[in-house]
């Protein structure tokens, strides 16, 4: 993706600037690194008078090297005097507790892990984000801090057993660990009693050491095992629900199932065409489906049709509110907490086989070479063929023979084609491993496997990206003034980050060129491509990855660097995301008029959404790291052959090579001390040398697993 860079002048390229260090209050830039981040064609010399006149103003701090810095002590009050000292450097992070009281401040940049002591923490809980200060000229051989300011709290509900006293009931968490007690006064224990094992949502968090969080009895729980216990504690902490209120639940059984002739009346009719769904063989929501049919003129026509949720999903409504304020579906191992009740995800929005279905769809027509030569969208009506498991779509593009066989080939060839040219355009080509679990009847599992993708998940895939990239670039170029959208965006990958993992692969033998965006994504794929043969470049993949931004959703578009698209959205699953709905309805009331939405109320929902999203990511890895960890305390004493996956100031990640189970070897159980530099891609013994990496193949033994923490410690054998 090239993005041309433009020419500024001075007022724009100081807001500009202004934003980016704003944006990335942790990171420190160069010149040419604010340059390239916000894309300009002005010359080095008047970014650094931009620079240096806001470093005047304070609000930015002049490092060595000619780098730069958000000065975060301008956020403090006016009039508020600044104790800190000039040896005070101020961090963002996330709070990782310990057993001890004590915590670690993770997801810092330029830092290793910061520890700060329990009286230090100022408040702060599990997840919570902060600022933290830490002294510069530390004599520690770790970095010390204490929390300044808490910026955002993570914990909002907590589950456990309520004790009843004279003045006033507590909480006690079935976590200690990990979840601190909540006092509750008696009128707000929704009558429950004592030992009663209840949901209570915080109302007042305590300021200082001593002072206790407050919350109220929201939900009284019958008796669950453990298994339910977890799922349930998993999702309440990040905020989502397993329940929808009543009033939700009314609305969407009211709703009729019946397709009104009226509606059909205004859409495109596609029932006579040839259509079918392709999804795991366990979905039972299906909110894309695509159809095929053979044009006259040797070209192929390709329907992607999509849900139409928002026909159901009327604005400002009960149903709706709780689907923004959800705003994502959690898939967890054993279940999914849906955004819309099941009578919408399940019945009547789901594209379910030999059914009339309500769609918004996005139609491509190709030629014989499979270039794209025509598109439209339209509000229409299906009525699916056939539902496939991605199972039986691969059988018919290998053996070339079942039903719909043809019709899937040449999906197929067309997705491939699609693919070839996203990757000469600059499209990254990395895929993470995805666990999958067997569970038995009782929902323990049995065992665990790296889900494999094969071409069917890849023609789904490749047709769904056509669809959300040539919506978006409808919406982009349709008129002047912009028209307000909600887009995808990727920014380009962290470049403190990018230069210590070039370095690092350059020590194993596998130079990366890193001076352009287009260097970049060559140099990832070429990795790509090349750890297929290679296991030991495997290795560097997710650490690849680990360079890169977070995509997000945002009005103001950047584009999609990993993707190597100019403009992107999500227009493809209303069902489960409700960038989605957003989406379809901007789109709608753009196909024949020009219709703009309010851009500063549609950027906090686009930030509200990036939010549920990272909550919701954060849900699936702890109910993975759970069953990973339940399925491994089978196993206590028992020896595993694994892989260094990470390295902290406390120890070494190593991961099991056959389960892909994560546990610590701490520092401390080899009875050694060790120097971890800021890149966290190796560590030195101080006493013996012996030096340890990212990647490197160990033995271990597991020596502890609780569940409930999530935790697995291991010792190297």
């Amino acid at each position: 993706m090239n993005r041309k860079p433009r020419q500024l002048k001075e007022d724009a390229l100081t807001n500009q600037i202004e934003k980016l260090f704003a944006k990335n209050q942790k990171t420190q830039f160069t010149i040419a690194q604010i340059s390239r981040k916000i894309n300009v064609a002005n010359p080095p010399g008047a970014i650094s008078r931009v620079v240096n006149k806001l470093a005047g103003e304070g609000k930015v701090i002049k490092l060595s090297e000619e780098r730069y810095k958000w000065n975060l002590t301008t956020e403090k009050k006016p009039g508020r005097k600044n104790s800190k000292t000039e040896d005070e450097i101020l961090y963002t992070g996330i709070i990782d507790m310990t057993r001890s009281g004590a915590a670690y401040i993770i997801q810092t940049e330029n830092v290793e892990d910061i520890y700060v002591h329990a009286k230090n923490l100022n408040g702060a809980l599990h997840k919570d984000e902060v600022i933290v200060s830490v002294r510069e000229s530390y004599s520690r051989r770790r970095p010390e801090g204490k929390v300044i300011k808490i910026l955002k709290r993570a914990l909002t509900r907590v589950i456990g057993h309520i004790r009843i006293f004279s003045n006033y009931a507590i909480l006690i968490p079935d976590n200690a660990r990990l979840y601190p007690e909540v006092l509750v006064h008696h009128n707000d224990t929704l009558n429950s009693n004592n030992h009663d094992r209840v949901v209570v949502e915080i109302t007042t968090w305590g300021k200082g050491q001593n002072k206790g969080l407050w919350g109220k009895v929201i939900k009284i729980l019958e008796d669950i095992d453990d298994i339910e216990l977890n799922a349930q504690s998993i999702l309440l902490a990040n905020g989502f629900d397993p329940d929808f209120p009543e009033d939700v639940l009314k609305a969407a059984q009211a709703l009729r199932g019946k397709i009104d002739e009226k509606h059909i009346s205004k859409r495109t009719d596609f029932r006579n065409v040839t259509t079918f769904t392709i999804d795991p063989a366990t979905a039972k929501d299906f909110d894309d489906a695509i159809s095929i049919q053979f044009k006259d003129n040797d070209c192929v026509e390709v329907g992607v049709h999509i849900a139409d949720v928002s026909h159901y999903l009327a604005e400002g409504s009960a149903l709706d509110k709780e689907a923004y304020k959800r705003s994502t579906s959690v898939y967890l191992v054993d279940r999914v907490c849906p955004m819309l009740p099941e009578e919408l995800s399940n019945d009547l929005c789901s594209l379910n086989p030999d059914e009339d279905k309500l769609t918004f769809s996005a139609v491509f027509e190709f030629d014989k070479q499979y270039n794209l030569t025509k598109e439209w969208f339209a509000k229409t009506i299906i009525h699916s063929d056939r539902r496939f498991s991605y199972e039986e779509a691969q059988e018919r593009i290998d053996s070339k023979q079942g039903d719909y066989a043809k019709e899937i080939n040449v999906l197929n060839d067309i997705a491939l084609h699609l693919r070839k040219e996203r990757f000469n355009n600059g499209s990254i080509n990395f895929e993470s491993d995805e666990v999958q679990f067997t569970l038995d009847a009782d929902g323990n599992p049995l065992g665990m496997h790296v889900r494999e993708r094969k071409e069917a998940h890849k023609l789904i895939e490749d047709f769904m990206l056509l669809a959300n990239k040539q919506v978006a670039t409808y919406i982009a170029t349709k008129a002047k003034p912009e028209v307000p959208f909600v887009y995808r965006i990727h920014d380009l990958p962290n470049t403190e980050k990018l230069t210590d993992f070039a370095l690092f692969a350059k020590e194993l033998g596998y130079p990366i060129k890193i001076n352009t965006p287009k260097q970049i994504a060559e140099s990832f794929n070429n990795l790509s491509e090349a750890a297929v043969l290679n296991p030991v470049l495997k290795l560097l993949e997710p650490l690849a990855i680990r360079t890169m931004a977070k995509a997000v959703y945002s009005t103001e578009n950047i584009g999609h660097y990993g993707l190597g698209f100019e403009y992107y959205t999500h227009f493809t699953s209303p069902i489960r995301r409700y960038s989605d709905v957003l989406v379809h309805r901007i789109l709608f009331r753009n196909l024949k008029d020009t219709f703009r939405i309010d851009k500063n109320t549609l950027e906090l929902e686009a930030k509200h959404i990036s939010d549920q999203e990272k909550k919701a990511a954060d849900c699936e890895r702890e109910s993975i790291k759970y069953f990973q960890t339940l399925y491994i305390s089978r196993f206590i004493g028992h020896e595993f052959d694994g892989v260094i996956s990470g390295i902290i100031e406390k120890g070494i990640f190593v991961e099991l090579v056959e389960s892909k189970v994560e546990g610590m070897v701490t520092f401390d159980s080899m009875g050694d001390v060790f120097t971890v530099p800021s890149s966290r891609l190796r560590a030195k013994s101080k006493i013996t040398g012996t030096e340890f990496q990212i990647g490197q193949n160990v033995g271990v033994k597991i020596v502890a697993a609780d569940p409930d923490t999530r935790r697995t410690d291991m010792e190297l054998v």
